[in-house]
């Protein structure tokens, strides 16, 4: 096996936590994805060898087979749940290539879910019987000087690539901006839920509206971080052989790298993955025709297209995640449903690239 390909790419809309899909389950936001993404493979369930998804926030479970079992997939697919938090929802679409060009499957539904409005509880316990306490995030890290508030990390590398308040704010209103531009072309990738066909946080982001914006850490607002939401995204990975008789759109995956950075400095770890999935690949930042670039905050964007010498004018043309929102275990496949139908308007080769807590970066190359 030489190669594996994207066939099919789709997900939901990106609604903000506590919206339309608030009362909605994991399955509820996967299943309908699944079956928009096998009718756009014209591939029948009954071909599905497994499901890989990435989900961050729910109570483990295996939710991939649960949604396998919901979407009517053979009951040989047996579903496999990944959590490497933002970054889990790429990964997916990597273990699913490395495991077609094994040998062990010819298609393979990857990607990610996540509900940030339905995530548990959760109780600390401890070994003295003390009341267990609540907490909303792990750590990520053995010591506090390595895990980071994630918008104090994000401030703190604004403050030492001197990238001002007023520059990520330019950054996240051209975000809003050309997401509602692109909102027409994104009706193929978006199944609808509940009748919702757009991205409903994506509005006119306005200078002034910004500088009103709640302050999270120092320059670090509501209007230039990504809002938590709920979402869905898959894509199907087939072989050489299923490719090869397909005759819809595709894109070969090229390369794809995660790789672990410096975990105080979470916000730039995409950048040693992005080299080396481009150096695999075999082409420049020169040479990519779109890059989906991960927008948890919109200075940790910043910081990895200037470090890696990316085109800014060909990054994330249908807007990021500052202007739909961020589903955690879903965030890396929406990038990569994103760029799967930027391709097929642009031709040549993409990138999409995310961070996660504890210094990790994902890259993947489409294309080329």
């Amino acid at each position: 096996m030489t190669h594996t390909w994207i066939i099919a790419a789709r997900r939901s809309a990106v609604i903000p936590r506590g919206g339309a899909f608030a009362a909605l389950d994991l399955h509820d936001l996967a299943v309908p994805v699944i079956h928009g993404a096998l009718a756009d493979a014209c591939l029948d369930p009954v071909q599905v060898d497994e499901l890989v998804l990435a989900n961050a926030l729910g109570a483990g479970g295996n939710p991939a087979r649960l949604i396998a079992l919901a979407a009517n997939l053979p009951q040989h697919v047996a579903g496999l749940t990944i959590d490497r938090q933002c970054v889990g929802g790429l990964d997916a679409i990597l273990l699913a290539d490395t495991l077609i060009r094994a040998g062990h499957a010819d298609v393979i539904l990857a990607g990610g879910v996540e509900s940030y409005s339905r995530r548990p509880l959760r109780l600390r316990t401890f070994a003295d019987n003390r009341t267990p306490e609540p907490y909303d995030q792990p750590p990520f890290a053995p010591t506090p000087a390595q895990d980071p508030n994630m918008a104090e990390a994000a401030n703190a590398l604004a403050r030492s690539r001197s990238i001002s308040r007023e520059a990520q704010d330019a950054f996240a209103i051209q975000s809003h901006a050309s997401a509602l531009t692109a909102q027409s072309r994104m009706v193929g990738e978006i199944t609808p839920i509940a009748g919702i066909v757009t991205d409903p946080f994506t509005r006119r982001l306005s200078q002034k509206t910004c500088a009103r914006a709640t302050p999270i850490a120092g320059s670090i607002t509501a209007a230039n971080a990504a809002v938590a939401a709920d979402a869905a995204a898959i894509c199907v990975v087939v072989s050489d052989k299923f490719a090869a008789r397909f005759t819809g759109p595709k894109a070969r995956i090229s390369a794809g790298a995660t790789l672990g950075a410096d975990p105080a400095q979470p916000g730039i770890a995409p950048i040693a993955a992005i080299r080396a999935s481009l150096t695999t690949a075999g082409i420049k930042p020169g040479d990519l025709k779109v890059i989906e670039m991960m927008e948890a905050y919109a200075v940790q964007a910043m910081a990895c297209i200037e470090e890696v010498g990316l085109n800014s004018a060909r990054t994330n043309l249908g807007g990021g995640a500052l202007s739909r929102g961020h589903p955690i275990g879903a965030s890396g496949a929406i990038n990569a449903v994103r760029l799967f139908h930027e391709l097929q308007r642009s031709g040549g080769s993409g990138l999409a690239a995310i961070a996660a807590a504890g210094g990790l970066g994902t890259a993947l190359v489409l294309g080329g």
